[in-house]
């Protein structure tokens, strides 16, 4: 099983989450965030003068999957939340050792599964 986390634009969680749908994918975790990364910000006008602002708005994303459908969630978020501009966010994967299900304490991928299939 893998973790993915991406860091987004706020403006296109929506069009993520569509996408994300639209394949399969309907259960996520939703953070709203801020953050830099290369751009350091950005620099606004405001009345009498320029200021900077440091940390900029972000949404993360997280979705623990199966390995095999891993790929296909990383395209899918790439393409949907795409501008083309500095700032776009970043996508990190990282291993998942288990995951267990609270309420009917299933365990592993059947878990995963039966949450992203909509099984009870």
């Amino acid at each position: 099983m893998k973790k993915i986390e991406a860091i987004i634009r706020p403006e296109k969680l929506e069009a993520v989450k569509d996408a994300l749908e639209a394949i399969g994918i309907p259960g996520m975790t939703v953070t709203d965030i801020k953050g830099r990364g290369r751009q350091k910000g950005i620099a606004l006008q405001w009345r009498a003068g320029e200021y900077r602002v440091n940390f900029l708005p972000k949404s993360k994303i997280e979705i623990v999957l199966a390995d095999e459908k891993c790929q296909t969630a990383i395209d899918c978020i790439c393409r949907a939340a795409k501008t083309g501009k500095e700032g776009d966010g970043m996508i990190f994967v990282l291993p998942v050792e288990n995951a267990w299900r609270v309420r009917t304490s299933d365990s592993g991928e059947a878990c995963i599964n039966a949450c992203i299939n909509g099984s009870k």
